[in-house]
């Protein structure tokens, strides 16, 4: 940890070690009211998990659920949010009558709530510091329920810790996209086309990579090219690494020789 203070926004206390009350269920007075109108970010990882719980491409995925909206932080890429149905209440396009249809690989925004997580990378460790958080909104009752949580409980208890590696790693896209590398292309460029379909479109990346020869390219073993060609979550990463050298020359992958 970082020996200098941190200064946090007013109001926002880290809870540390601290334990909190919290529990959502079907018999809290408030359920469902925190899936409506809502501005959803979703992420890489969001999408894998969600497409394939659908069982739909990550194309069908974007084109049904889907908005772009001009990025929140980088207005060089823009942020993918859920688009909520158009009802009176704009509700969540996965809430069903007895709670959330896609429970078991909801976006890391639901899971994670109610906390809400904070990362500084401006350290010299080599893992970053994070701070969570309590978020409160004034209809929600489940700060009520006599259930007794610490994060590192709740973290577990909501499987968060795999969704955080990976925004993690999209955190690391989005500070390179932050540094404008298809400059001089004009917005929706094929550069910054080319980096959306491999971040959000996984799917339609390898059917790229398969038609480029991409792997070929690079030194993999045929173990890596096999969990490449059928695990979504293993091609984000390369994605990730590939457009890191790609845009950056970053030495995320190792070239082979040309013969």
């Amino acid at each position: 940890m970082s020996n200098h203070p941190k200064q946090f926004p007013e109001g926002m206390i880290p809870l540390g070690k601290n334990s909190f009350n919290f529990r959502c269920h079907s018999e809290v007075a408030c359920f469902k009211k925190c899936c409506r109108r809502l501005e959803l970010f979703i992420y890489p990882f969001d999408v894998i998990k969600l497409k394939n719980h659908l069982r739909i491409t990550s194309a069908e995925f974007l084109n049904l659920y889907a908005g772009l909206v001009p990025g929140r932080t980088n207005p060089h890429f823009p942020s993918v949010v859920l688009r909520m149905r158009n009802n009176k209440e704009y509700t969540c396009p996965f809430l069903i009558e007895s709670g959330c249809s896609v429970y078991e690989n909801r976006p890391s925004a639901c899971r994670t709530y109610p906390l809400e997580r904070a990362v500084d990378r401006g350290t010299s460790s080599d893992r970053p510091d994070e701070y969570y958080f309590m978020t409160h909104h004034d209809y929600c009752l489940g700060h009520k329920e006599p259930h007794e949580m610490t994060v590192d409980a709740w973290l577990r208890d909501q499987n968060i810790l795999p969704y955080n590696m990976m925004d993690d790693l999209w955190a690391e896209m989005d500070t390179l996209f932050l540094s404008n590398p298809w400059q001089g292309e004009g917005e929706a460029g094929p550069l910054q086309r080319l980096a959306f379909m491999a971040c959000y479109n996984i799917d339609d990346f390898r059917d790229y990579v398969r038609l480029n020869n991409i792997f070929r390219q690079f030194k993999l073993s045929k173990s890596q090219v096999r969990a490449l060609d059928t695990d979504d979550e293993a091609l984000l990463r390369f994605a990730y690494k590939w457009l890191q050298f790609t845009l950056a020359q970053r030495p995320t992958l190792t070239p082979r020789r040309r013969k």
